[in-house]
């Protein structure tokens, strides 16, 4: 059967439930059916070439298993690695005659030969494309994952008789000789910025484990001078969910998948292989939606066994079973304080605290940082919980390119505010505090701050007329408030406004646990900034402990505009 009527076959399969797969999976191969029923049209200028597909098909049976029950035989591609890089390979421009995808992404469970596939594609790209000083990097923030699709190429064209004579290896580049192409690893860590390459071929390993999208703009924006250049990652899901790869990419690539979705892009191909919201991750016949390969076979489905065992026996593995072996992401880092979906059930519109009593508690950050302000409302359901953060206003641009999230977009929807110069003007969030308080006549029941740090600008407060208290950031003070809050929004007791930087702090927030098993958040652990979430904590001490009328408890305040 040709290659065409093979896949014709495989996505028939798929979509009629022959073949257990994903949602995302049927629509991958609904897509391919459609492209083949619009080819070379005026609106799809493009047509499948069997032989440009199988050329790349061909150049992976040169190579050997390297690892597994397999090692040592040489390589027949798996019928979702002849989907995939059938597509890739054989859909041409019809005037160019380049291909038409330009970016790969597939996702996919841990052992399904991501690196082999990798490492056929660069090898490929470095040579049997026949462009002249092409240049392969494979990219990753760190060296030592950089060097694992880098290593495999090496070995692979190492192990292969056909291809050891026409490559060399010096200095941690292979060249092809006979090009002159260029194989290399790159990475942030080891100071490679990827300064003034020109990539052909830009291989993202794992993307789901780069904080930032600095690797995948250096791919994309290097590539302009080339004609056909190929933007490929490869990864499983994680559990970082403010990365660019959930953040962004995964998100925009199942949007070009889904047929409801209006976004297109002919350019880019996405396999996404993991479970349905619905499935049951111990039903066996599942597995296969997030494993293609590793679960069609014995020695592949008993490995998943032993991972889903040590699961279910040590809870604390769960959440890699979930992430790398089914390919699920999950909204919850390592110690995270909690899911954010329990946190965004809470969300409310409209919520009107004009006039309610009101608890405040301040993070004061250093002065070049973000600073926060935690406001509790007491409500008859339970609380209702506002922040306002501050920033200088020098630091804005530099701040938004470093921590790569929308700062500006939040200042303009209210939840933020700049202080001029390069500091942190503390008298600027006392006037703030004074004006909303009386701009929104709240009742402000007891000011909380974190004595270190803070101690004028708590006396300074007292003297507008605010009831004081030190809330001390250890163990014991903030133990069983963090816990409480927590229990709180599980039981949608706690409510907000759908506040982003609030939300955008709680998933970065990170726990750490005492030996009595206290809980605190750790600034020290948590990768990005918390301050949203640690300056309502602070309030949210007294706010549990205290239970205050409506109406009682008033205390003398002092008007901005009587000092």
């Amino acid at each position: 059967m040709s290659l065409k009527k093979n896949l014709i076959e495989y996505s028939r399969q798929i979509l009629n439930g022959d073949i257990p797969a994903c949602f995302e999976h049927k629509w991958a191969c609904q897509r391919f059916l459609n492209d083949l029923e619009r080819e070379n049209t005026d609106d799809f200028p493009y047509f499948f070439d069997e032989e440009r597909a199988n050329k790349f098909l061909d150049w992976m049976r040169l190579f050997k298993h390297r690892k597994g029950v397999l090692a040592g035989t040489f390589i027949e591609p798996h019928i979702i690695q002849q989907f995939i890089f059938g597509n890739i390979y054989g859909w041409i421009h019809r005037e160019t005659e380049y291909r038409r995808f330009k970016k790969m992404y597939w996702q996919v469970g841990r052992k399904n030969a991501k690196s082999q596939s990798l490492g056929a594609v660069g090898s490929y790209e470095s040579s049997a494309l026949g462009e002249a000083s092409a240049e392969v990097y494979c990219a990753a923030t760190k060296k030592d994952q950089a060097k694992i699709v880098w290593e495999e190429i090496r070995d692979m064209i190492k192990g292969s008789k056909d291809l050891r004579s026409r490559f060399k290896e010096a200095y941690g580049t292979i060249t092809h000789l006979k090009s002159g192409s260029i194989i290399k690893p790159l990475s942030k860590e080891d100071r490679k910025s990827g300064d003034g390459t020109s990539p052909s071929c830009f291989i993202i390993d794992e993307y789901h484990a780069h904080e930032t999208d600095e690797m995948y703009d250096i791919g994309d924006s290097g590539q302009g001078a080339r004609p056909q250049p190929l933007l490929a990652i490869i990864t499983t899901a994680g559990f970082e969910l403010d990365y660019p790869c959930y953040r962004v990419e995964y998100r925009y690539v199942r949007q070009i998948l889904d047929p409801d979705n209006p976004i297109e892009n002919e350019e880019y191909f996405v396999m996404i292989n993991t479970l349905d919201p619905d499935d049951d991750i111990s039903d066996e016949r599942n597995w296969i939606k997030s494993n293609p390969i590793l679960a069609s076979y014995p020695e592949g489905l008993s490995y998943i066994r032993r991972q889903m065992k040590a699961a279910l026996d040590v809870p604390e593995k769960m959440r890699n079973f979930l992430t790398k072996n089914m390919n699920i992401w999950i909204d919850q880092k390592q110690g995270g304080y909690m899911p954010l979906s329990k946190w965004n059930a809470c969300a409310r519109e409209n919520v009107d605290v004009t006039g309610h009593d009101v608890f405040i508690g301040v993070d004061l950050s250093k002065k070049i940082d973000l600073s926060s302000t935690g406001l509790i409302f007491p409500t008859d359901y339970g609380f209702h919980v506002k922040q306002h953060s501050f920033m200088p206003e020098d630091a804005l641009r530099e701040r938004q390119a470093k921590d790569k999230v929308p700062y500006q977009l939040w200042i303009d929807k209210g939840w933020l505010s700049t202080t001029p110069g390069a500091v942190v003007d503390y008298s600027f969030i006392e006037n703030w505090i004074v004006k909303a308080v009386e701009d929104n006549g709240w009742n402000p029941i007891v000011f909380c701050y974190d004595p270190y740090g803070a101690t004028q600008f708590a006396q300074n407060m007292a003297a507008y007329g605010f009831v004081v208290v030190e809330v001390r950031q250890g163990y014991p003070t903030l133990s069983e408030p963090t816990k409480d809050f927590r229990e709180q929004v599980y039981q949608q007791n706690i409510t907000h406004d759908g506040d982003e930087l609030l939300t955008w702090a709680i998933g970065n927030a990170v726990t750490e646990v005492d030996v009595n098993e206290n809980i605190r958040l750790s600034k020290r652990k948590s990768r990005e900034r918390i301050d949203p979430i640690a300056a309502v904590i602070t309030g949210y001490v007294q706010a549990m402990y205290n239970k205050v009328e409506s109406g009682d408890g008033n205390i003398s305040f002092i008007s901005i505009h009587d000092l």
